[in-house]
């Protein structure tokens, strides 16, 4: 049996907006759903925006988030709908 040499830096799997902790940000990289992704373009969800978990529903749905920088504004989305948005490493 052999044993492959492990890298230093462990490859990180990608993540989405459904993966962050509250009070969390990450920054839109793309949108996995091409159906969906007209959508979310529409209500500001674009490549290069800041996003930050704001709160969880208690049974797990939705999601708020507070997109932009400044805080512009909190949108509402189903989990479902967050799992599309990805974020950069």
């Amino acid at each position: 049996m052999s044993v492959r040499p492990t890298s230093a830096k462990a490859i990180a799997a990608p993540r989405s907006v459904k993966d962050l902790h509250l009070g969390e940000t990450g920054t839109i990289c793309c949108l996995k759903d091409p159906e969906m992704a007209l959508k979310l373009l529409e209500m500001g969800c674009i490549p290069g925006t800041q996003v930050r978990l704001n709160s969880r529903a208690p049974l797990g749905c939705p999601i708020t988030l507070v997109v932009g920088e400044a805080a512009d504004y909190t949108l509402s989305l189903r989990v479902s709908e967050a799992a599309t948005i990805m974020l950069k490493e």
